[in-house]
């Protein structure tokens, strides 16, 4: 109730209404910037209430953080389209195009650019004025002469364009007798539900789709009240753009629509002006965003009729994140909003992950690389450290310079989230694990009739290579962690010693045993020992030790411990190096079939600790202990 409470105070705007006399004296010399805004000034505003700039021109916007993951490019591409289209630019006269593939997020930017505009409307910074029973609600600007607007120019400072629309106008002569400072003004309300400055158009069936959908239509019930066809009161004023006047119209799988649907709406970016037969150009002021799938946009640029409609657009691809650990959270999103039977299903800490690995897989331009390049290209996309990989690797990578169409096909959030909803109805746990969850995938894709055969074993292939790669990986740590209470400082320790043995090393100088307090030379197989671990070669090895060793002496130098977390690649040598040296009680605690009460013990507590500390359940904790023990069964 309190929330509800706060809510409603938040979203108590002010309502006001009056004359256009009344407007003139008490609302536009206060807001008269405000007041003259363009629906590209008005939404740009709206997303710089929203927003943090981070410096070197990037913002981070709140009104998308939460729902879109991954597509940041994309964002920033629709706010520095807005951004120049507030500034009087060019592409303010250009339709904007989202173009991507299916379930990559086109929708949802859309849908919270019109939930932003609903919110903003309600408050003093987003207050909008029409004039009062206007079925475009206009601005009351439109009023003024034309005659008279450079002296408002000169008072305010504001530049006035358009025209009083023909249902106004005719309104005015009759009700008013053309006494424009009587004409009633009123704030309205951006409201999708209400058909007030939010316009939506889906397409239907081409030989049956209508222009009046978009531009309304002789009012058959009115004609006889006004006694004329071409009486703008006896005009259904019901169509999209009307309802979108002032803010955005939303043109879903744009490119399906008649062609002179196009043309009008063209027209309509370009001019701001709409014609319907009987009445003279209507000024309408809105944003058009449309959005479309690729295989509608390759169909259109083949017909090169087309070629003066795409020179109108401003086109901002969409593509899918390679990022697993976004694609993670998009999935972690779509599972927290459905049914309660779904989410109250227990997934362990690695099932989103890797089905977010396979899903990068599918989507990642192989050609003819080897599965080594492909996981490095999955974890360089995760901003991982990789061995072996420079940093200009890295920018040509992430900046797709081989490979510009990574991301516009492969694997969609909806198909792992329907592997998921499959995993949850047959299993009879209320709990998932990994191997689950990757099954339910290939299920899924073998029984796809619209995946064909060869894309089929390509696809069972990555789910392989997501076992492999990554979770095997995965869950051995954690097992490992949780076996091992001390693990942390043992890991340290190690550490240590490897700093120590490394810094003697490079000196060419003596070390003291810590066990026999003897002086000796530098451990050379422990130290190979350990850089194996993550492939260090022997011709490597000098300077991956002089960098460790840098590493470890800029931290001194700032005042900072040099720990585990300090050196991805060291951090990753020195767990497997210690899992390696605890192989075989692990084993044992894990294998025994007939198990003791010590062994029980064990077992009981590496499951207790996986459940406490690492995300499992007691089902999912057991079926990692077996899974690590087959594992290493088979090494």
């Amino acid at each position: 109730m309190r929330s509800l409470s706060l809510f409603t105070q938040q979203h108590r705007a002010g309502h006001w209404s009056g004359p256009f006399s009344e407007f003139m004296e008490r609302i536009l010399p206060q807001k008269a910037q405000q007041v003259a805004r363009s629906s590209h000034q008005y939404i740009w505003d709206m997303i710089r209430s929203t927003c943090q700039d981070e410096g070197d021109g990037k913002f981070r916007c709140r009104l998308f953080e939460d729902d879109l993951f991954g597509i940041d490019e994309a964002i920033g591409r629709v706010v520095d389209y807005f951004k120049a289209a507030a500034a009087g630019s060019e592409v303010g006269r250009r339709l904007l195009l989202l173009l991507g593939p299916p379930s990559g997020g086109k929708s949802t930017l859309v849908i919270l650019l019109k939930r932003g505009l609903e919110e903003y409307s309600y408050t003093d910074e987003g207050a909008l004025y029409a004039i009062g029973g206007c079925p475009v609600h206009e601005s009351p600007l439109h009023l003024i002469p034309h005659t008279m607007r450079a002296t408002c120019r000169n008072t305010y400072g504001i530049d006035i364009t358009g025209e009083v629309c023909p249902h106004c106008r005719a309104r005015l002569e009759d009700q008013f007798g053309g006494d424009f400072l009587q004409m009633p003004v009123e704030r309205f309300f951006i409201s999708e539900s209400g058909r007030s400055g939010i316009g939506t158009y889906a397409p239907h069936d081409p030989t049956t789709a209508d222009l009046a959908d978009l531009v309304g239509s002789v009012d058959l019930s009115k004609v006889a009240q006004y006694g004329d066809e071409g009486d703008p009161r006896a005009w259904s004023w019901s169509g999209a753009v009307y309802a979108a006047s002032r803010g955005v119209l939303e043109m879903i799988e744009i490119l399906k629509v008649k062609r002179e649907f196009l043309y009008l709406l063209l027209t309509l970016t370009q001019e701001k002006n709409v014609k319907v037969s009987r009445f003279p150009l209507i000024y309408l002021d809105e944003t058009i965003l449309a959005h479309t799938n690729l295989a509608e946009f390759r169909k259109f640029l083949q017909e090169s009729e087309n070629e003066a409609l795409l020179d109108r657009m401003v086109i901002i691809q969409v593509p899918y994140t390679l990022n697993y650990k976004d694609e993670a959270r998009i999935y972690k999103k779509l599972i927290s909003s459905a049914a309660p039977a779904f989410r109250d299903v227990h997934l362990d800490p690695h099932v989103l992950d890797a089905a977010a690995v396979f899903a990068i897989l599918s989507r990642i331009q192989d050609a003819d690389e080897k599965e080594v390049e492909l996981v490095k290209k999955v974890r360089i996309h995760a901003d991982e450290e990789v061995e072996g990989v420079n940093r200009a690797d890295v920018r040509r990578v992430k900046e797709k310079e081989k490979a510009p169409d990574e991301g516009l096909s492969g694997v969609s959030p909806r198909f792992v989230i329907n592997a998921l909803s499959n995993a949850i109805i047959q299993s009879n746990q209320k709990s998932l694990s990994t191997m689950d969850v990757l099954l339910a995938l290939k299920d899924g894709i073998e029984n796809d009739a619209r995946i064909d055969p060869k894309r089929k074993r390509k696809w069972v292939d990555y789910l392989v290579l997501t076992r492999k790669d990554f979770y095997n990986r995965w869950v051995k740590q954690d097992v490992h962690k949780a076996l091992f209470v001390s693990f942390e400082q043992e890991a340290q320790d190690l550490l240590n010693k490897y700093l120590d043995e490394v810094e003697a090393m490079l000196d060419n100088r003596t070390i003291k045993d810590p066990i026999t307090n003897e002086e000796r030379r530098p451990d050379e197989r422990f130290l190979r020992a350990v850089e194996e671990k993550i492939h260090i070669s022997e011709s490597g090895k000098q300077s991956f030790r002089q960098e460790v060793v840098r590493k470890a002496m800029g931290a001194y130098k700032r005042g900072v411990k040099f720990g585990l977390e300090s050196h991805v690649q060291l951090n990753d040598a020195v767990q497997q190096y210690l899992f390696e040296q605890r192989r075989d009680v692990l084993r044992l605690v894990s294998s025994a079939k007939r198990p003791d009460e010590e062994i029980r013990t064990k077992i009981s507590a590496v499951e207790k600790r996986l459940v406490d500390e690492y995300g499992y359940d007691a089902h999912s904790a057991r079926e990692a202990l077996n899974y690590v023990t087959t594992l290493l069964a088979q090494e």
